[in-house]
């Protein structure tokens, strides 16, 4: 019997080819014009994004990624640390699969790695979104665009997704790996910083027609939730607090980076730190568990920007604990993963 020959593509977010405000300005205009990213009427999103959003934001946007461009060499670091990983992962699976990486925005983009997949001939194909919490405009929106890519080909093989795996054991060992650099009895406190969305993202979730906030999603994982953004960064919280050992009344779970004047997921992150401050609190470490990588939301966001508000309110040190990143044991995390999908 001929064994079959896999092919699995795994996804990231995306980065600008370059710091530049003209890189910058492409790489946001196709971030934000995804449907699934601002979830207004289309006509609305085009006139919102590409008249007011884009134009004003790129220039701003461009000086924090000239200091991330700077920190990594001159190059993206997520970029860095996909290859890298990427590498990593076919000497890992060598003879077992093939695996490729593309980005949802930018490059190396979808359409481009698709196509040299299609090329190969592969009997299955895994589309693998390298975020641990499903989310419409994340793992929702790399999904839908690599089945519309795929949908155009003649043969079709047999398509699979590996989707999130924010309580898989292997990705929660790494992270408490990452943690066993930091002495956490020297911390105040310990953040659980995760990429915020808006409200409305996680109702839309549930088919009952009641709230997110209706589901014990901090609580809980059930049957209604599985799904819930909220409820599965919470989880991982959870899991992270058990596998540190952390007290309760020691952590705190919240989420960064939002956009505009709708209300989105809270606790928000920037408050919980002017919180801390001014409770007294003088050294946190923030954990950023919706990252595989370090990008502009975890290095500059957290690394820089929290810190400079952290000591505008008496705090003096927030640190930050690297994403997986390119780690060994992450190759080795990710390599178990896919294995246990195939």
């Amino acid at each position: 019997m001929t064994k079959n020959k896999i092919g699995v593509l795994i996804l990231n977010l995306g980065t600008p080819n370059s710091p530049s405000v003209k890189d910058v300005r492409v790489y946001l205009r196709e971030f934000l014009n995804d449907p699934r990213v601002i979830d207004i009427g289309r006509i609305a999103q085009l006139l919102l994004v590409n008249l007011i959003i884009v134009p004003l934001r790129a220039p701003r946007s461009a000086k924090e990624y000239k200091k991330l461009f700077k920190i990594g060499g001159g190059k993206s670091p997520l970029l860095t640390y996909g290859k890298n990983l990427t590498s990593k992962l076919k000497k890992l699976a060598f003879k077992e699969f093939d695996v490729e990486l593309a980005m949802r925005y930018g490059s190396p983009s979808m359409e481009n790695v698709l196509g040299k997949m299609r090329t190969e001939n592969y009997d299955k194909i895994y589309i693998f979104p390298l975020y641990p919490q499903y989310a419409s405009a994340s793992s929702g929106s790399t999904i839908e665009k690599a089945f519309k890519i795929i949908n155009k080909w003649w043969v079709i093989p047999e398509v699979s997704v590996i989707g999130q795996f924010y309580d898989n054991p292997n990705y929660i060992k790494c992270i408490v790996n990452r943690a066993k650099e930091f002495d956490i009895q020297k911390y105040d406190h310990v953040m659980f910083s995760y990429h915020g969305i808006p409200e409305r993202h996680v109702d839309k979730v549930y088919l009952d027609g009641k709230p997110c906030t209706d589901h014990s999603c901090e609580d809980e994982i059930n049957s209604l939730n599985s799904n819930c953004y909220k409820a599965t960064c919470y989880a991982t919280t959870r899991l992270l607090v058990k596998a540190l050992k952390l007290k309760k009344g020691s952590y705190s779970t919240c989420f960064q980076s939002r956009l505009g004047r709708d209300p989105w997921l809270q606790p928000y992150t920037d408050h919980t730190v002017e919180k801390l401050g001014k409770e007294g609190k003088k050294r946190v470490l923030v954990f950023s568990p919706a990252f595989v990588a370090d990008c502009l939301e975890t290095t500059i966001e957290i690394g820089e920007e929290y810190r400079e508000l952290f000591q505008e309110h008496g705090g003096e040190e927030i640190q930050l604990v690297p994403s997986l990143n390119d780690n060994d044991d992450w190759a080795e995390g990710l390599h178990k993963i896919i294995k246990d999908k195939l």
